[in-house]
């Protein structure tokens, strides 16, 4: 990066850029090319439109269409320097990134969640049935045994032994550790 350079590279972040209504998949698909063309996948890492499937009521038919969650916006993983900067921003049908004036503003790691852009891949260290300490919240110290996971492995239901009694108690699921035996 130069020295001059109008951005503090803060490592990979999630931006916003703003373009031409219809023209998101257009983009996406320029940026991902443009990539693969000046091997840049180690500044631009990926290029979301991000849609959902609703199902429409089209002359007494329920058909299954894409809708776009975010119109007129492509959502671009990337290193901010002068020249990922212009590489996206001259991109037919972009109108500039989210942020005042033309300096851009990454994401922070709370919205990209909300908006679902990225999903973090949680891999927990124990599993149903397994014997664990609680090590953070109120009940840090006690120990029980997983009784079950929630879907998106965010909370989990333990079976904790308190005041010699078995009570069940839902926890997040970073908030307990596996007792090695």
């Amino acid at each position: 990066m130069a020295e001059n350079s109008s951005f503090e590279n803060l490592g990979p972040r999630w931006y916003i850029a703003h373009t031409y209504t219809g023209y998101e998949n257009r983009v996406k698909a320029n940026i991902e090319k443009i990539v693969e063309n000046r091997n840049m996948g180690h500044m631009i890492f990926d290029a979301r439109v991000p849609v959902e499937t609703v199902v429409e009521n089209v002359n007494g038919k329920e058909k299954e269409i894409e809708v776009k969650i975010y119109p007129s916006y492509v959502f671009v993983k990337m290193c901010m320097t002068d020249e990922t900067w212009h590489i996206v921003r001259n991109i037919s049908g972009v109108t500039g990134f989210v942020g005042p004036g033309s300096k851009p503003v990454p994401m922070t790691e709370e919205e990209v969640a909300a908006m679902g852009i990225e999903s973090k891949v949680i891999e927990l260290r124990y599993a149903v049935g397994d014997s664990v300490r609680v090590i953070s919240g109120a009940l840090k110290g006690f120990v029980g045994v997983v009784k079950e996971i929630s879907e998106d492995k965010k909370k989990i239901m333990v079976l904790a032994s308190m005041f010699g009694r078995e009570t069940p108690v839902e926890l997040d699921a970073d908030s307990v550790e596996r007792l090695e035996i």
